[in-house]
């Protein structure tokens, strides 16, 4: 008995808490609208989706767009450490990261050089994943992978599946990140790739499974802090009490029910599926309730970027989310986004999954004014106001 209460000890401190800190950067989408570029990229995409539309046209959403990504996080992977800057992504599960053979497109990425990793098991198995506005292919293979930069406390995961692209998309050339770190359920995953988040969690390496996502609002510079990912613990620093959990509808992505929208004059209570996404920068929702929303903010349609535009000095009061009996409610300091250039958005989107999956993805405006916790082990989602004033 002495024997196995020390064991057990042992499991526990052998646990840990691990905290991820992010940087924020600008979007290749935002970018593009302050430039006046963003018109001829979506006349880009259009003729690209006109192209292949055997490919294209059957896309169910559009939540993994590279250009939307604003969050960004360091990994190590292999030994000794190769680094590597990834969007933490909470609508995908795989982790990918660019190999010696990708050349187009991948010039100015880091690369993973299976030769030079002493822990490095091989795979070999062909792999692709399909995005809204583009792809990444290449083989798997499986090493230790560390959560966090070369020389700060990291969390290392051995034994991890991750994919080694040969292939990338146009969309990434720019880019600044090197790849994507999914955070999704194992179901999500292409080829049933286990994450590698909940590898660790598999291999008991957390105190707790699930994770804490803390966003800053959004900062003036690129590659300013942007906020923390807390792995194993509820982040009690930057988050205030939890309001409530909400069970998940699905375990795929972060699926849940929400009840209701309104901002101002403006109200939709029919109960729909959400999910919430890390890797979206603003919220996206049916087009006949986002434009509703955006009519009562005062923001106006503009039909050559796609975007809604409004008053930077607007006060619309705010936009309010019903999930379960709690009312959640962002301030416009959250979801009016400055573009540059004396522009303000209004940070909201139309999108249609196509009659399946979940009516809203709630991006990053509703996790800045929200900490939300990713409760893994128990298929729920809880929700802490951000203590950031």
């Amino acid at each position: 008995m002495k024997t196995l209460i020390l064991l057990a000890l042992v499991g526990l401190a052998s646990a840990a808490v691990h905290q991820h800190k992010i940087q924020w950067r600008e979007s290749k989408k935002m970018e593009m609208i302050r430039t006046g570029a963003y018109p001829a990229y979506l006349e880009y995409q259009r003729n690209l989706r006109a192209a292949s539309p055997e490919v294209l046209a059957s896309l169910p959403q559009n939540v993994n767009d590279f250009g939307d990504f604003e969050y960004l996080g360091n990994i190590t992977i292999g030994t000794p450490d190769q680094s590597f800057i990834v969007v933490l992504d909470t609508g995908s599960s795989n982790l990918w990261v660019p190999g010696p053979s990708c050349s187009t497109n991948c010039k100015t990425k880091s690369k993973f050089d299976s030769s030079k990793s002493s822990t490095f098991v091989k795979n070999g198995k062909s792999w692709t994943i399909q995005y809204g506005s583009g792809d990444a292919a290449g083989i798997l293979g499986e090493d230790t992978v560390r959560f966090g930069a070369k020389g700060e406390q990291q969390l290392s995961v051995p034994s991890t599946t991750f994919g080694i692209a040969s292939k990338i998309s146009a969309d990434f050339k720019n880019d600044a990140t090197d790849g994507i770190l999914g955070l999704a359920f194992t179901s999500l995953a292409v080829d049933g790739v286990v994450p590698p988040l909940i590898n660790a969690m598999n291999q008991g390496l957390l105190d707790q499974n699930l994770f804490t996502v803390w966003l800053e609002h959004r900062g003036a510079l690129n590659n300013v802090g942007g906020g923390v990912f807390t792995y194993g613990a509820i982040d009690t620093t930057n988050c205030g009490p939890i309001v409530a959990y909400q069970p998940l509808s699905s375990a795929t992505y972060y699926q849940f029910k929400a009840a209701g929208f309104k901002l101002g004059s403006y109200s939709n209570t029919k109960s729909v599926d959400v999910i919430s996404d890390t890797g979206t920068s603003f919220l996206g929702g049916p087009q006949a309730v986002v434009d509703g929303l955006a009519k009562a903010a005062g923001a106006t349609y503009d039909d050559w970027n796609e975007v809604y535009f409004i008053d930077c000095k607007a006060q619309p009061g705010t936009l309010d989310i019903t999930i379960g009996s709690n009312t959640y409610s962002i301030q416009p300091v959250n979801y009016i986004v400055d573009a540059g250039n004396g522009q303000c958005l209004f940070a909201a989107f139309p999108f249609d999954f196509g009659g399946f999956g979940p009516s809203w993805i709630l991006g990053d405006p509703f996790i800045r004014q929200y900490c939300n916790i990713y409760d893994i082990g128990q298929k729920r989602m809880g929700f802490a106001p951000s203590l950031q004033k």
